[in-house]
């Protein structure tokens, strides 16, 4: 699920992506009002979308949403295993459920809040989602059209970038989240997905030496 040529670009970008949620978090932590780069961007706490691209906003919201994730992952595992892709489909499960998961804890740990003390912000959930599912279809599509190191690495960082970006701006122009609350849920998407590929290649990897070592294995 990590093809071979982005390991070298992919490894490197996931420390940075880290490290950047990381000093973000520690910026940020136990505020409640938006930063100097939030507030050049865009008033945050403001739901400044109108029609007809409200109706964009909300349903890229939604697919965030603890129903419309559901619906989303399922359809995406099926799909994959009707493609006879499992590892894919492990991925999927297991990536989204740790982006998620990710979120979750830094949110109770840096603290920042908005519109009041009981909406967590930073990450952005949805945004980290959303980049994840990005991530891992590039990841997928890389390794089934044999991409080099060039064009794998640019469709996974266009992939990226582009649901990164739609869900930020929905969630921000909706007033859910800060624009740095966006860039931390990208990055964390950036640095938990790839990891989690590498460690699903080295257990499906292990998994399969040890069935083909076993006595009486080839029939």
């Amino acid at each position: 699920m990590l093809p071979a040529p982005l390991r070298r670009w992919l490894g490197p970008l996931a420390v940075l992506a880290a490290l950047v949620v990381v000093v973000l978090g520690v910026r940020y932590a136990g505020h409640s009002e938006p930063g100097r780069v939030d507030r050049w961007i865009v008033r945050p706490t403001a739901d400044s979308v109108r029609p007809p691209w409200r109706h964009v906003a909300l349903a890229l919201d939604f697919l965030g949403e603890p129903t419309g994730s559901t619906m989303v992952i399922v359809v995406c595992v099926a799909g994959c295993l009707l493609l006879r892709r499992p590892r894919a489909a492990v991925l999927v499960a297991v990536g989204s459920g740790l982006t998620v998961g990710t979120t979750t804890l830094l949110k109770h740990l840096v603290g920042r809040t908005i519109h009041g003390p009981g909406n967590l912000s930073y990450p952005s959930g949805h945004t980290a989602f959303f980049t994840a599912l990005a991530l891992m279809a590039a990841l997928l599509a890389t390794g089934r059209l044999g991409l080099g190191t060039a064009a794998g690495t640019s469709l996974v960082l266009a992939a990226s970038l582009a649901a990164g970006a739609a869900m930020g701006w929905a969630e921000v122009r909706l007033g859910a989240h800060y624009p740095t609350d966006a860039l931390g849920g990208w990055c964390t998407a950036l640095a938990v997905i790839p990891a989690t590929a590498w460690l699903v290649d080295r257990t499906a990897d292990r998994t399969a030496a040890a069935l083909a070592g076993r006595p009486g294995a080839d029939g």
